[in-house]
């Protein structure tokens, strides 16, 4: 059973011509501040001209600021009645959380668990990998191996530098990172991301069980003098579909992937949401 984005919002906004008809929302927890609000609705909003956001129990403004936001209904008004507000329909990518495993995955892990030695979300050091004792700790793809060919053609493969000449960077330690297990499986369905422009912040788009949101991705995996780091271009493409995901209309499907000795996998998916589309990023994923 999918789980849905749009229960427990507690901010809404809507196009002022409708305040009827919400054009999505948000949970909201406390790293996301009036400032961030504004830069996440300008990855939703399409406007033909200049507009505000206003907080409609009030009719104030909301300004740019580190203030953090409260809940509410927003209303996001042109400043002319000429200019047009609409909703995005940049595409959202689907990815799941199984993996193959190949001789590429294998050096992408080994390079990431080396380089990174800890949760760089919560900051827990793996204190067995003296012995390559790695259980609990996952080397997490930021771009998802479903989506390789997408990684191309979108040009976000120019941004990995340490890759063969054939090779789409994919698999480079620049496009992972290392995580425990249950946040791999948060950060895999978009419910987490971290804003490269906001100083590294996490931010959580689902009730924080994990009491990770506001902290910051931790150094090790983003010196900019290391040829390893991890892009800033990826993390902001992670950002930007966490928001489509999460934010736009009633969000985007949730997943199970919990499934017990025993279930029908194929008949959970196809009885599932967008089940068409998880079957082609599932079967994909087994010839990689």
């Amino acid at each position: 059973m999918a789980g849905g984005r749009a229960i427990g919002r507690d901010v809404h906004f809507y196009n002022f011509a409708e305040p009827d008809k919400a054009l999505g929302g948000l949970i909201l927890n406390p790293s996301v501040t009036k400032k961030n609000f504004l830069f996440m609705l300008g990855i939703l909003i399409v406007a033909s001209g200049p507009y505000r956001v206003t907080l409609r129990s009030t009719g104030t403004d909301l300004p740019p600021t580190d203030e953090p936001l409260q809940p509410g209904h927003y209303d996001i008004k042109p400043f002319s009645r000429k200019y047009t507000i609409s909703m995005t329909d940049e595409p959202w990518i689907l990815r799941i959380v199984s993996q193959s495993s190949t001789g590429r995955e294998n050096a992408f892990r080994t390079a990431v668990r080396m380089r990174d030695g800890k949760c760089v979300i919560t900051g827990t050091i793996n204190r067995r990998a003296n012995r390559d004792n790695w259980t609990g700790f996952h080397a997490a793809h930021i771009f998802p191996l479903s989506s390789e060919d997408y990684l191309v053609q979108s040009g976000f493969s120019r941004w990995i530098t340490n890759k063969g000449e054939r090779d789409t960077g994919i698999n480079s330690c620049q496009n992972g990172l290392l995580m425990n297990p249950t946040i791999r499986e948060l950060f895999d369905g978009f419910y987490f991301s971290i804003n490269p422009d906001d100083g590294y912040k996490i931010t959580c788009f689902d009730e924080d069980n994990e009491r990770i949101d506001g902290k910051t991705l931790d150094p090790v995996c983003r010196d900019p003098n290391d040829d390893l780091s991890v892009r800033d271009e990826l993390l902001r493409w992670h950002f930007r579909q966490a928001v489509l995901a999460n934010m736009r209309g009633a969000g985007e499907p949730s997943f199970e992937t919990d499934f017990p000795p025993g279930t029908d996998i194929v008949g959970e998916i196809l009885s599932g949401p967008a089940a068409a589309k998880r079957t082609e990023v599932e079967l994909s994923s087994r010839f990689l």
